[in-house]
């Protein structure tokens, strides 16, 4: 397995297992990303996967619907998207993604976690040494198609590791390259359950338990901030 992977598979996010939550941060994204490029999913290629990926999740249709019009509502708040960067207790780094209509809230109630819980935010830029940046695709297996046929195709579009995951292919790919991985997959009849950004640490940070205990509790304050989106850290 690779790291990549193998760090994901072990830091899956509890806010993705509140349908609640879920949806919240669908709704953002899909907002975002209806605003960036437009409402038409089929000159968004970004939308056209959230969208897909709210069906995937049992999103209710007429909140795709009215996260998609926020994105063209003058009388409704923007979001921006706001990234803050720290550090935990033992050194932990901590980047936390944000999607905020009140950056001066947001930043606040961050800087608050941090502080209660013996950390300390960051300057902006601060820890991207620590991390690489990838875009996340989990598509079907498809017919006739071997996952190191499709690794070696992909290799040419920037995917640079390909998991099977409970009977799905995770890809993983340079950041900027996004846009090239899905009009591939798109293009050759792939399903696209999801596509994510996530943080991977190039190095992880070995904790005692009750060290390990002290960090989690300021990663669930994170969570539990419904401005926040994703939460990624260096611990192993």
């Amino acid at each position: 397995m690779g790291r990549a992977f193998e760090y994901r598979k072990a830091t899956k996010l509890k806010r993705w297992g509140n349908m609640a939550r879920v949806f919240t941060k669908l709704g953002k994204q899909i907002t975002i990303a209806a605003r960036d490029g437009g409402p038409d999913p089929e000159n968004n290629p970004r939308l056209r996967v959230l969208i897909q990926q709210a069906k995937k999740e049992n999103m209710p249709k007429e909140n795709v619907e009215r996260a998609i019009k926020k994105a063209t509502d003058k009388n409704v708040s923007d979001y921006k998207e706001m990234v803050y960067e720290g550090y935990g207790p033992y050194g932990v780094a901590i980047v936390v993604e944000t999607a905020t209509d009140n950056p001066t809230r947001t930043v606040a109630n961050i800087r608050s976690y941090f502080n209660k819980h013996g950390g300390s935010l960051g300057t902006s830029g601060s820890l991207e040494f620590l991390f690489d940046h990838k875009c996340v695709f989990k598509i079907s297996p498809k017919e006739g198609v071997s996952l190191e046929d499709l690794e070696l195709e992909l290799i040419d579009y920037g995917v640079d590791e390909v998991e099977e995951d409970e009977g799905d292919i995770i890809l993983y790919g340079e950041f900027k390259s996004y846009s090239d991985i899905q009009s591939y997959l798109e293009e050759n009849g792939f399903e696209i359950h999801s596509a994510e950004f996530e943080r991977i640490p190039r190095d992880t940070k070995t904790l005692t338990e009750e060290q390990r205990a002290q960090i989690e509790k300021l990663l669930e304050k994170f969570e539990e901030d419904d401005d926040v989106q994703n939460v990624f850290h260096n611990m192993e």
